[in-house]
């Protein structure tokens, strides 16, 4: 078939995508169909193959609005004779597309990993060894989103064998850094520790993209955070969140910088600064942010941390939570309600388990303040909890000189004591003996000499 018909044909199907969408995919299918069994001369033949990628996009953009995973599937396998006619750089590029277009679909994650499975195993046996690497690090990155950190690991194990004997120095960081974010998910700190800094070594010696070192960033910033270092955290995520709001990739772009935003709001929650949170978002780069419900999740917990209340830091658990928080007594997991803005980030779920607990400490402290002697019922109704957790939380308070008291168990009652000034007379004595004694000896050793 001509040029000049394939290209009406595309566009009479992309002027009914909308209205007729089992129109536009007959036509899709044509063309893809017709384009590669055409023959002429080969400036025709290029023209067919550039009309047949843009079908092949287009359909897989209409299965792609239409929430199709299956379809999608079969354009993929379905392309494959295109693909071969075609150079490797354009086709590893196309299958990428097509990959992306999964993203939007919900539950297509299984689908996905099939897809991916198959063309692996396609370009294996076309001995295309620089895709395979790609749809590999791909899979990897679908296994760790799906929990499967066995698979993955495995997977990573043969990547890096095979990446380092190419010497492809861009995929190995970019596995280096899927590594590292494996071991951090598993728990083992260590581990992720030395594959992030192979990702660095390996990305210091090539040209890396924004985006690559944005993630880079984004994962030592994680990591800082989980030692409790979060003044170095803090400057790393402002790092990545200036770097992925700097990029020109619109809409993408920028929408993955809110992830490192919420972490700079929480790095200051943590560092006990909630009150900068306000001053954060009132930066140019952060005002676009400050209305989404991420955001404001973020702060209302600064106010709640602020102002050392349990209560608010609860209230804002129920409004901005999904599933259940473990760190939670049983009374406000029954509360909680299903929306998605703290559960859904493991980052965050981790570190409000520790501000829950620090929450919990200085809403004590703040109750117990201005009292000597208090009450334990009394407290343990002030901050929602049972009795019991109270003494052993006071307890453990008490041990880690948080404050100075006594619990008196048979009166069921606090003693709270003032911080006692250490007295320096006994160190002072000590001091001025072993100076004596030291005068002491030599005097000993000089009669010694003279006798």
């Amino acid at each position: 078939m001509a040029a000049v018909a394939l290209d009406k044909m595309l566009a009479e199907a992309r002027a009914v995508c909308s209205t007729d969408p089992k129109r536009a995919e007959d036509l899709y299918r044509r063309i893809l169909e017709t384009s590669a069994q055409a023959q002429g001369s080969q400036a025709e033949r290029e023209s067919n193959l550039r009309v047949q990628e843009s079908a092949l996009v287009s359909l897989g953009e209409l299965y792609r609005d239409n929430k199709d995973a299956n379809g999608l599937a079969q354009v993929i396998v379905l392309s494959r004779s295109f693909m071969s006619s075609t150079a490797k750089a354009k086709t590893a590029k196309l299958i990428r597309t097509l990959l992306d277009f999964f993203t939007p679909i919900p539950n297509s994650k299984g689908t996905l990993m099939d897809v991916l499975h198959e063309n692996i195993e396609w370009a294996r046996s076309e001995k295309r060894i620089f895709l395979k690497h790609s749809l590999e690090t791909r899979l990897v990155g679908i296994q760790l989103e799906t929990l499967k950190y066995k698979e993955a690991l495995a997977l990573i194990g043969t990547l890096l064998t095979e990446l380092k004997r190419l010497d492809d120095k861009l995929v190995l960081t970019e596995v280096h850094l899927l590594e590292s974010r494996v071991y951090r998910a598993t728990g083992n700190l260590p581990k992720s520790k030395a594959a992030l800094t192979s990702a660095r070594t390996a990305a210091n010696s090539i040209y890396c993209p924004p985006y690559l070192q944005a993630q880079l960033d984004l994962q030592s910033g994680i990591l800082h955070a989980e030692d409790k270092d979060y003044t170095t955290a803090y400057s790393y995520f402002y790092e990545t969140f200036e770097n992925l709001s700097s990029q020109v990739e619109s809409n993408e772009g920028s929408g993955k910088a809110l992830t490192p935003l919420k972490y700079i709001l929480l790095c200051k929650i943590m560092l006990n600064l909630p009150e900068d949170v306000t001053a954060l978002l009132s930066i140019k780069l952060a005002q676009k942010y400050a209305d989404l419900r991420e955001v404001e999740c973020m702060r209302a917990i600064a106010r709640a941390h602020k102002n050392r209340n349990l209560a608010d830091f609860e209230r804002v658990l129920r409004e901005y939570h999904q599933g259940l928080f473990p760190f939670l007594p049983h009374y406000v997991i029954s509360l909680l309600n299903p929306i998605t803005e703290l559960s859904s980030d493991p980052t965050i779920r981790t570190h409000l388990a520790t501000l829950y607990d620090t929450l919990l400490e200085q809403n004590l402290l703040r109750i117990i303040e201005p009292y000597s002697i208090v009450d334990v019922e009394y407290v343990a109704a002030q901050v929602g909890q049972s009795r019991q957790e109270v003494e052993l939380k006071i307890s453990k308070m008490i041990l880690d000189k948080v404050f100075h008291g006594v619990l008196d168990q048979g009166r069921g009652c606090l003693l709270v004591f003032d911080e006692t000034k250490s007295d320096g007379t006994y160190k002072a004595a000590i001091q001025t003996i072993e100076e004596v004694g030291k005068v002491v000896e030599s005097l000993f050793e000089k009669a010694t000499k003279i006798a």
